[in-house]
């Protein structure tokens, strides 16, 4: 298959909060000098920044055909991502008969790992998985050259401000994960590979990569990793799962994310998420971020790090 670089390469998503999937590969493939068309919501600061940095921004709604066909148009490479929403599997459907009107190369489509274990006679309690699913069933009958990207749960979406809170002030990850194994895996990662993917899409058409962390391990594990970068104790406190979702509601987290987050737990806590991939390495040439280089790369969001010499004046 010769897949050329005609046009710009679309990117949704692309003025995603920093770390974000979208705004990341958007970075990276600037950096590669490849000519990006980002999709943006509404013109504000971080749309100013994109172009700032090189993009063509353009702004639209992913669930307005209309707007969907003038951002793909003139593209040949499109990465479709969304944030957990209500109206996910309404964007997907609307992109994949977008893209084939305008016959696309390439369409990269951000899904998640829990598809891996799904079918019709097995889905989740999660609205959003399950949409996921139905938009990987969409895309596979649409025909179009799709390349599939299932990452697991990530530490920046999940981990990050669901743990950094409790870690901060009181030393401990309250999850209600149970002895459940998990693998986190760090949106920087993803985004690798997805922009490696759309910088040479030949190779991948048809593939589906998996990504996770470097290992797989239970919630104490991880604390032990939490504890490695901050250089103070870590506990994990397994917390009951109906605490957990009072807390998430008392955050105020729309209904369609809440129970999402709730499914996540109770797969983790039934070891559903205890995985090991090579995708992030086998795609983008180097292996993943670990739970402990991840925290300490954002170590003042959960309390800051213990010096050496305060713990050795500690001790005596």
């Amino acid at each position: 298959m010769n897949i050329t670089a005609r046009g710009p390469i679309l990117v949704t998503g692309a003025a995603g909060k920093l770390g974000a999937v979208g705004r990341t590969v958007t970075s990276l493939l600037l950096e590669r000098g490849l000519p990006v068309r980002a999709m943006v919501r509404r013109e504000d600061d971080r749309a100013a920044a994109l172009r700032a940095a090189g993009a063509e921004v353009v702004v639209g709604d992913l669930l307005e055909p209309a707007d969907v066909l003038r951002v793909v148009r003139g593209c040949r490479r499109v990465y479709f991502g969304m944030s957990v929403s209500p109206g996910y599997l309404e964007a997907s459907v609307t992109m994949t008969a977008v893209a084939r009107e305008v016959g696309v190369d390439a369409l990269v489509n951000m899904s998640q790992m829990t598809v891996s274990q799904m079918s019709i006679h097995n889905t989740t309690p999660s609205p959003q998985q399950r949409q996921h699913w139905l938009s990987e069933q969409a895309l596979a009958w649409s025909g179009l050259p799709v390349v599939t990207i299932r990452p697991t749960v990530f530490l920046e979406g999940f981990f990050l401000p669901l743990t950094g809170p409790t870690v901060r002030d009181r030393g401990r990850i309250e999850l209600p994960f149970g002895r459940g194994k998990t693998n986190p895996v760090s949106t920087a990662d993803v985004a690798r590979v997805v922009a490696s993917v759309l910088a040479d899409p030949a190779p991948h058409v048809g593939r589906i990569y998996e990504l996770t962390g470097l290992r797989s391990q239970d919630m104490d594990g991880v604390a032990r990793e939490y504890s490695d970068a901050l250089n103070r104790e870590i506990k994990y406190s397994d917390i009951p799962p109906e605490d957990w979702e009072r807390e998430l509601k008392k955050m105020g987290l729309p209904e369609h994310l809440t129970k999402h987050l709730v499914t996540i737990a109770e797969l983790n806590r039934a070891n559903r998420y205890d995985l090991l991939a090579d995708g992030v390495e086998r795609v983008a040439g180097r292996p993943g971020m670990s739970v402990r280089d991840f925290v300490s790369l954002h170590a003042d969001e959960f309390g800051g790090t213990l010096s050496l010499n305060k713990t050795a004046n500690t001790k005596i």
